[in-house]
């Protein structure tokens, strides 16, 4: 008796306490309330909402879930029933107790560590909690435990898949068919273990309802996270705020599972006006997510929003089958990626930016689409609309004069290889009469703005040479950084590309500066016993256009680097890179 009215004690304490500091928050300012109300830092509700406190319905909603938070800590507070327990019950109690926890307050401190962490966790939890739920609950029917068994595999796959992909690890299954059915798998083990406790014949009829409402919740989540991410995003809390407090129901089911283990025998019946009480909620829960999901006519339909994962998935528009392509320009519309605001704002409908955009399609110049996204109300107005994603919606118009941006992934690798061979083939052996031990000849690709140029370097060496060799490359005449294991070598004309050869000798080779405008040699070390150029790689923009050798042909130890530059009469620019074993340190400007 004295250790109920302790523990009666405590819930009165711990809920009043929820309750005087929400009242507390509304008067001390938004960020107190919040954190009364939601257990949660303020930066969770400034991400969502920066720069700007919380809108009345966020309030209202903040304090109604005050008292729905309160009602449900009551519920999960409770003591536990007395009475014996083996030894697999109370290690099942204990791992129950320990999920409550978890949901009401560690989940915070396991957030702060890495994501991985918190996914590992909750696998280990409920793999523990799911095998005991098979060996604790009387189910009555090797079937029915079969099936138990078959959904908890499912749920514990989908956390396992989720883990996996916090480890970028190759996943179980990847789509979105796969994925929702490991995420039903969940509340299909929700359901199926309530039966179980039905059944077993321990817990009470509220218990049994409670783990229907937790289904309800979950059901009624899914279609209102999907209708109001865009409301979310534009800073308005009162959605989320309430879903969050009804979700705590499954907390509610959790803990009344611990507490009632040790009661034997079917529980009485409740009084008949509570049934018909619960029977009304069950049933508005199961209704409620229907009716939401039915709009206006004028209501505005928005199919992608700025925070849509499929929208992060963008092939190719000739990867795209007809009716996949409006899909493709909504997502493109309602982008922020990399933080910029999207091209239309997310109060427009699909059908809306589809006229936008088709109009877009029609303008003749920049200001006439900046007239068209200034009338949309679009945060960008003056960037206008590039013809990459106006291609979706009318690839007709963008295709004449942008063909390239018709093709298909396919096709865009099958171009820029035999683009890239076609500027191989152009450039040719400064030296065809003298042969290297190792020796290649490529178009050097360069970044369009500001590429200073490319490096002869040792790609196994981690230091910071090649940053050293770029900061050095600006003060020296002949435009070469040196830098221990890196030597970058700039060009000296404004060009985007060039014809450059590396050889590799096992002495040094004759000088030949005739025909070269300028001619250095210098120092570079090898400490693995590579040395090599950047060659481009799968859908870059930089590098050489075919494989580099290896110049260091006699392993580890220091080399000379020769550098032959000269432009052409075209303004093209050739470079010849030649390799040898040597141990000075000079620097030598054989043509200066």
């Amino acid at each position: 008796m004295l250790a109920d009215s302790v523990w009666r004690i405590i819930r009165i304490g711990l809920v009043g306490l929820v309750l005087a500091a929400a009242v507390a928050g509304l008067v001390l300012g938004d960020a107190w309330l919040w954190v009364a109300v939601e257990w949660s830092p303020p930066a969770y509700a400034e991400f969502y909402a920066p720069g700007g406190g919380l809108d009345t319905p966020t309030t209202v909603a903040l304090l109604v879930a005050a008292l729905v938070k309160a009602a449900l800590l009551w519920l999960i507070l409770r003591a536990p029933a007395p009475g014996p327990l083996d030894r697999r019950a109370k290690a099942l109690r204990r791992l129950l107790y320990l999920a409550v926890a978890y949901a009401l307050v560690l989940w915070y401190p396991i957030a702060l560590l890495p994501d991985a962490v918190d996914a590992a966790f909750q696998l280990a939890l409920w793999t523990a909690i799911d095998v005991l739920y098979l060996l604790v609950i009387r189910w009555r029917s090797r079937m029915l435990r079969a099936a138990a068994g078959a959904m908890f595999a499912v749920e514990l796959a989908g956390m396992a898949n989720e883990l996996l992909d916090e480890l970028d690890l190759p996943e179980l299954a990847s789509g979105g068919i796969v994925e929702l059915g490991l995420i039903l798998g969940g509340v299909a083990a929700t359901i199926i273990t309530v039966v179980g406790q039905r059944r077993d014949g321990r817990w009470s009829r509220g218990t049994q309802v409670a783990g229907w409402l937790s289904v309800g919740v979950y059901a009624l989540v899914i279609p209102l996270n999907v209708l109001f991410v865009g409301r979310i995003s534009s800073g308005n809390l009162a959605t989320p705020v309430m879903m969050d407090a009804v979700g705590l129901v499954g907390t509610v089911w959790i803990a009344a599972t611990a507490r009632e283990l040790p009661a034997e025998g079917r529980p009485a019946d409740l009084p008949p006006a509570l049934r018909r009480v619960i029977r009304v909620a069950v049933a508005a829960v199961a209704v409620v997510p229907i009716i939401a999901l039915i709009h206006p006519e004028q209501t505005p339909r928005l199919t992608y929003t700025g925070w849509s994962m499929d929208c992060y998935d963008r092939p190719g528009f000739g990867d795209l089958k007809p009716a996949e392509r409006d899909a493709a320009f909504l997502c493109r519309a309602r982008s922020i990626e990399g933080g910029v605001p999207p091209m239309f704002p997310d109060s427009l409908s699909d059908q809306e930016i589809l006229a936008y955009g088709r109009a877009l399609c029609r303008t003749k110049d920049r200001d006439e689409q900046e007239a068209i996204l200034t009338r949309a109300g679009s945060a960008r107005p003056a960037w206008g609309a590039d013809p990459w994603d106006l291609v979706h919606v009318c690839p007709e118009i963008v295709g004449a004069t942008h063909p390239e941006l018709l093709r298909s992934t396919a096709e865009t690798k099958a171009a820029n290889a035999a683009y890239i061979a076609e500027q191989n083939a152009k450039c040719r052996d400064p030296w065809p009469r003298t042969k290297g031990a190792v020796q290649a000849t490529a178009k050097y690709f360069l970044f369009v703005d500001g590429d200073p140029g490319y490096l002869v370097h040792d790609p196994r060496d981690e230091g910071a040479e090649a940053e050293q060799a770029m900061d050095k490359v600006y003060d020296d005449s002949a435009r070469i950084g040196v830098a221990g294991g890196a030597v970058l070598i700039g060009h000296v004309e404004d060009v985007v590309d060039l014809c450059l050869t590396v050889k590799a000798f096992r002495t040094s080779p004759p000088q030949r500066t005739a025909g070269w405008d300028q001619v250095n040699e210098v120092s570079i070390v090898s400490r693995s016993g590579r040395l090599t150029v950047p060659e481009m790689g799968e859908g870059g923009e930089v590098g050489a256009g075919a494989p580099m050798p290896n110049l260091a042909i006699a392993g580890k130890g220091r080399y000379r680097l020769r550098v032959y530059v000269r432009v052409d009469d075209a303004g093209e620019e050739q470079h010849l890179v030649v390799v040898f074993p040597g141990a000075s340190r000079k620097r030598l400007k054989l043509k200066p």
